[in-house]
């Protein structure tokens, strides 16, 4: 697994987005503007950090998550992956970084990962996922079951 460099300058509060495919800038130009529009019924200012780092090309999820797995406040972290920049609406893979070794018990870590460490989400979706991770306010395999149950397997925001 190659070394890829730190994250810095993430604030808790913010969406960590990292790009890992770097073949179409104007694709990317329109995630970025996506996940910046503001969210919600009261149009929330959108918090975002983006890892935009042509090193990061290519990065699987696992060395990713070698990376992120320092930061005790992240628990989530969405990629900018091909299938993101390819895809006609820009669905982010949004990735758990909870380990079976962070979850009480095996049976904890069964039902956070009943349907996989990741699923996709629309951009607008990022906020309610990462806001409400956050808080504790709803659980990541509560979204990966509402993508799990979508035609197309996208968390489509509420």
């Amino acid at each position: 697994m190659r070394a890829l460099p730190a994250i810095t300058g993430h604030d808790e509060f913010d969406a960590l987005v990292v790009r890992t495919d770097y073949q179409d800038d104007q694709a990317w130009q329109h995630v970025v503007a996506a996940l910046m529009e503001p969210s919600g019924d009261r149009q929330y200012e959108a918090h975002v950090h983006f890892i935009d780092d042509p090193a990061w090309a290519g990065a699987t999820v696992d060395e990713v998550l070698t990376v992120v797995c320092t930061d005790d406040n992240l628990t989530i972290v969405f990629l900018a992956d091909r299938t993101t920049m390819q895809a006609e609406s820009h669905a982010l893979l949004a990735v758990t970084t909870m380990t079976r070794e962070e979850c009480v018990d095996d049976e904890d870590y069964e039902q956070l990962t009943e349907f996989g460490r990741e699923f996709r989400t629309l951009p607008a979706g990022i906020h309610d996922v990462h806001a409400n991770l956050s808080i504790g306010n709803l659980g990541f395999e509560e979204y990966a079951a509402w993508a799990h149950d979508d035609p197309e397997r996208i968390y489509r925001s509420f």
